[in-house]
């Protein structure tokens, strides 16, 4: 089943959302997204943890 991140679920007022195949597609977009529009180079840990868990089924 297709995976959705909505960024604003975890940074409020972002309007980003990623969809994948799988969580580690989501992820990949997600890490991109928050270098690119969050200035985050390196995803810490915690956070890793933090958007898995707010990865949904579609």
């Amino acid at each position: 089943m297709a995976k959705i991140l909505r960024c604003g679920d975890l940074m409020p007022g972002c309007n980003f959302v990623a969809e994948g195949k799988d969580v580690a597609e989501v992820m990949a977009k997600g890490a991109e997204h928050a270098k690119k529009d969050h200035g985050i180079a390196t995803i810490p840990p915690e956070m890793v943890q933090k958007v898995q868990a707010a990865i949904r089924d579609k």
